[in-house]
Order: structure tokens, then sequence, then C-alpha cells
């Protein structure tokens, strides 16, 4: 085997196992959320297989004629890339929503095997080449950088280029198909040669790919952050939901931009009901943006309000301007940028209300829940201003005690709304938390609940209180917001 296509052989299949390992995050995120937890599974496990892959790949090239392996590796692995996606596909939804036992359960499903057999390329093709016992440390060394060197370009280029410019699926499917192209090539440089076995191959390789085109797409619409769809509502002739990573994420009617569908973003409109006088305009700040709703419900019902919207992911102002009846306006400018890079380029004083709604899919970015970043939200508020942020949480409600306690470390005045449930923590959900320098109009809160026949209860702010004392601050420096929301943590 020539040393130059040894060297390509083990650089492209490391480069192929990296590849897969970016996209699952990406292909794991609609059903189990795309969190700390998730890549610390995917890492993991594709961990595991390497170095089983490459243990029991020296074994058996030990026993087994080196030239005689490559070819079934490099096919083998080109057939399991191609099953992923049919096979996370089939065990997501059984296990959607899980923590990190489904997380485990599924990355191991879809990534174990193909990391296996292609980290089993790099020992054989090494003793292919070890024809020369006196060159022995430069032909190991020569190829274990040159797979080291295909992993890291795999990684930044999937991050960086390739999940931005094509659909997962698409991006899985190529692999799987480049991966069978090498292993046709090498079958016919190296062998075997047997046509029977080759046949065999090339039916499995075919079904596989048919498998891979056949699987439902979880996705209509794809970017860097979200995989998303949007669902018409059965109910509702106008309305349409926006699905981020399988989680309902915003929801908009095409002839009433007042109409409010979730409870908590009526629950947002209750706290907006109260930061000044009915009609009366208001300058907001919106962190995350979504289609749009609240800064749309803010137009319609009070004329002359200003929202600024910062929102990382461009495709979904997009999708809200082609497809959710969105039509821009000067009272709603979108800030494509992550919104704690973009706090501190915001005023001193210059917002009646900042609205957290940052939930992505199945995860909060944690980077926007701590007190530095409450901090920021102060200084940009005016003397009366309100921050009104969304969270979700399940029993025992660990995230909601530490938010309480982020916002208490930091305000004079917090309180929640929410469903007596949540309090009781029978049952877990979204959960709406207001914040101030001054008192809070709690009354006029609740009376806004009640107008609607509501069934949200506002929490005051003693007893906001003491769930925030028994939760800790999150800070820049220590935020586990995914154990916190994982229903296995203490």
């Amino acid at each position: 085997m020539h040393p130059v296509l040894a060297g390509l052989t083990v650089f492209s299949t490391s480069a192929a196992v990296l590849v897969l390992e970016i996209l699952a995050g990406r292909l794991l995120a609609p059903f189990v959320g795309e969190s700390l937890e998730t890549y610390t599974g995917i890492i993991g496990v594709v961990l595991a297989g390497i170095a089983v892959g490459s243990w029991q790949g020296g074994r058996l090239a030990d026993r087994i004629a080196p030239h005689r392996l490559l070819a079934p590796q490099i096919l083998l692995g080109g057939v399991l890339a191609l099953l992923v996606v049919p096979i996370v596909t089939a065990l997501g939804s059984a296990l959607q929503g899980g923590g990190p036992a489904a997380i485990l359960l599924l990355t191991t499903a879809g990534f174990f095997a193909p990391a296996a057999v292609l980290s089993a390329v790099t020992p054989t093709v090494i003793k292919i080449q070890l024809g020369d016992l006196e060159q022995t440390g430069s032909v190991v060394g020569r190829l274990s950088a040159l797979s080291t060197a295909g992993a890291i370009l795999g990684t930044f280029l999937t991050g960086f280029v390739l999940v931005g410019t094509f659909a997962t699926s698409d991006l899985t499917l190529g692999v799987g198909l480049a991966l069978l192209a090498g292993g046709a090539v090498a079958w016919w440089r190296l062998g075997p040669h047997g046509d029977r076995r080759l046949r065999g191959a090339v039916a499995v390789a075919v079904l596989a790919a048919a498998l891979t085109g056949a699987a439902n797409p979880v996705c209509d619409h794809e970017s860097r952050y979200h995989c998303a769809q949007i669902v018409p509502d059965p109910e509702r002739e106008h309305g349409y939901t926006l699905v981020l990573d399988a989680l309902p994420h915003s929801y908009v009617d095409l002839e009433d931009d007042a109409h409010l569908e979730f409870d908590y973003m009526r629950m947002f409109g209750d706290v907006l009901s109260v930061a000044a006088p009915e009609g009366e305009p208001l300058d907001t700040l919106h962190l995350g943006g979504g289609a749009l709703s609240l800064p749309r419900y803010l137009d319609e019902t009070r004329p002359g309000s200003t929202s600024r919207v910062l929102e990382i992911d461009p495709m979904l102002a997009d999708l809200a301007e082609r497809q959710l009846g969105y039509e821009p306006t000067e009272a709603i400018e979108v800030v494509t940028a992550d919104a704690r890079l973009a706090l501190e380029e915001q005023p001193d004083a210059a917002f009646d209300v900042v609205v957290g709604d940052t939930f992505a899919g199945l995860a909060v970015p944690w980077h926007l829940t701590t007190a530095e970043v409450a901090a920021e939200v102060s200084r940009m508020l005016a003397p009366e201003g309100l921050y009104t942020v969304n969270l979700i949480d399940r029993p025992p409600m660990d995230f909601l005690r530490a938010k309480a306690a982020t916002l208490d470390a930091v305000f004079d005045h917090v309180a929640a709304l929410g469903a007596p449930e949540r309090f009781a923590e029978d049952e877990g959900g979204n959960v709406v938390l207001v914040a101030s320098h001054a008192p809070l109009d709690l009354e006029g809160i609740a009376a806004a609940i009640d107008a609607r026949e509501g069934e949200q209860v506002v929490l005051d702010e003693a007893a906001t209180a003491e769930l925030a004392a028994q939760g800790a601050v999150l800070r820049d420096d220590f935020a586990p917001v995914d154990q916190l929301l994982t229903p296995l943590a203490p």
C-alpha cells in the first residue's frame, strides 16, 4: 500500500468519525435536547468507540492478514454511518425528553459502532505499512499524526461550515457514501476479491442508503442552532406553531397579532399590563425572538411601542417573515447576535421592560441565566422597569429555586407566576419570574390573570424569597443549569 494512500485512508476515516460526532448533537437535539449533558454523552460514547475500535482493530490485524481487513472495515463503517439517521429517528421518539440514560442509550445505538469500526482502520493500516521494523516509530508516528489531523479537520469543517450549509441528514448520507466509495477503492487495490462477497457488501450498502433516504426528516428547516418545524393548528384556522427541536416554541395567529396562545406568553402579557397604563407604548428589549410573537403583540396592543430583539438564529426571523405573517416594521428591530454578547452594547436605563425567553428546544443557554446577566439587565432598565423571564422546570424544581435566588441577588423585588401545580412540585412546566428595583404591582398582575380567566397564581415576594433561599445563585463560574433541569439531579 503506497504511503500516500495509507495516510489518506487514516486521515479520511478519522475525519469521518469526528464529522459524525459533531452531527450527533444536531441529530439528537429534537429528542433529548442540545445541552451540556447531551454533548457529554456524545463525547463519552464516541471516545469509547474509538478506544474499543483501536484496541480490537489492532488485535484483528495481528490475527488476520491486514490487507484483507481494510476494505471490509471501511465498507462496514460506511454502512453503519448510513444507518445512523434511521436508528436515531426510530429510537428517538420513544426516548424523547429523557435524561442522561436516554442520551447514552440513543448515542450508543447510533454512534458507538461506526466510531469503533472506523477507528479500527488506523491500526490496520499501520500493520500494513510496517514492512521494516527499523521504521516502526516513523510509520506509527506519521499515521497517528495524520489520523489526528483528519479528526481536527472533520471537527472544524463540520462545526464552522457544513452544518450551516447542508441538512444534517444529507451530511450523514454524504459521509456514508464517501466511505463506501473509499471501501470500494480499497477492495479493488487490496482485496479480498471474491465477487460474491463484494456483491453482498454492495447490497447491504444499498439497503442502508435506502433506509437513510426513507427516514422521515424531523426538521422542515435547519440552521446552525435549531431544527425547526411550522405546524398548523387544527383547531384554529390561522394558527401556526413554531416547533424548535421538538418543543413548541412560538405561536402566531396570522389574522390576529394580539392573540397569545401559550400560557407563559399570556403571563408575559399580564406582566406587561402593569408596566404602563393600558395602551401606552413601552420600550422593550427581548432576549430571544422565536417567531416574534411578543413584539408583534406589543405593536398591536400598544401602538408606538418599540421592541429590540436579540436573536442568535437568523433563520427564525426569516421564517417569521416568509411563513408566519410577520411584516417588518420600524417598531421591531431584530439584531442577529448572541444575546449575551449584545447586552453590553445596550444603553443604560433605556428599557421599560426586558423579556427573557431563551429556552431553545429542550435546553436553555446557561450563559443567559447568571447573576452577571441579571446585573446587565438591571443597568439597562429604567428606574421602575421590569425584568420578566420564562423558565421551564420539572420537579423538584431546582432550576426555579436557583433562578429565583439569582434574581433576588440582583433585584430588590422578585415574584413568580405559574400554575399552582408548579409551585406544589406536582408537575413540571413553565414559570414566569418578574423582578424590579421598584415595588411590583402584584395585585394588578393577579387582576390581569383573573380578567382572562387564567388558572395561574401569583407567588408573592415573601413566598418567592422562600424559594430563593433554597437555591444557589447562578454565576458565570458556577451555573449547572443542565443538571438542575435533570430529574436525577440531587
